[in-house]
């Protein structure tokens, strides 16, 4: 079961909001009868550069939830966000799913399938083109755009890491 819930919680000192990507029931039999379990795959952001995502299981919804989101705050990242878009474009893996984002001009919005378009949307980027290549398995396309997003960097600290000047980066 997928679907998108969405969540301001207060951390520190930065407001992040929560976005619920799939909640997946899970069943164990046992010479008692059938245990339901939930787990759910939450992604947390302050809408400007910072993400997170995190897996919770409980026996409740609101449980798996809350973990989930305990989860997703001990693994926040910092992503460039250029102008409401991303600065270059990036393939990325992650298990089976793959990832494509590219870079798209002001007014284009997010073109994104439903698990990636919750963490880009989460990171505050207005405008991007990606696309989901290989498995749609929620987890794994998540991990595969926070990968991609974390390993994008910006034009001044390309030019800090290969010391050359920042015309040179982008004349070629």
């Amino acid at each position: 079961m997928s679907q998108t819930k969405e969540n301001t919680v207060k951390s520190g000192d930065i407001e992040l909001h929560d976005k619920v990507v799939a909640i997946n029931r899970v069943v164990k039999t046992t010479k008692g009868g059938r245990t339901f379990s939930f787990s759910a795959l939450v992604v947390v952001g302050n809408g400007n550069g910072i993400i997170g995502h995190g897996l919770g299981k409980a026996k409740e919804v609101q449980m798996a939830i809350q973990k989930g989101i305990d989860d997703a705050k001990k693994n926040l990242v910092k992503v460039p966000v250029l102008h409401g878009t991303v600065p270059h474009e990036i393939l990325a893996k992650a298990g089976a799913a793959k990832v494509m984002i590219k870079p798209a001009s002001h007014g284009t919005g997010v073109i994104a399938g439903g698990s990636m378009r919750a963490v880009l949307e989460s990171a505050g980027i207005t405008d991007v083109l990606a696309k989901s290549l290989g498995s749609a398995n929620p987890h794994n396309v998540v991990k595969a755009t926070v990968n991609a997003l974390s390993m994008m960097r910006e034009p001044i600290q390309f030019a800090k890491d290969r010391n050359v000047s920042l015309k040179t980066v982008f004349n070629g």
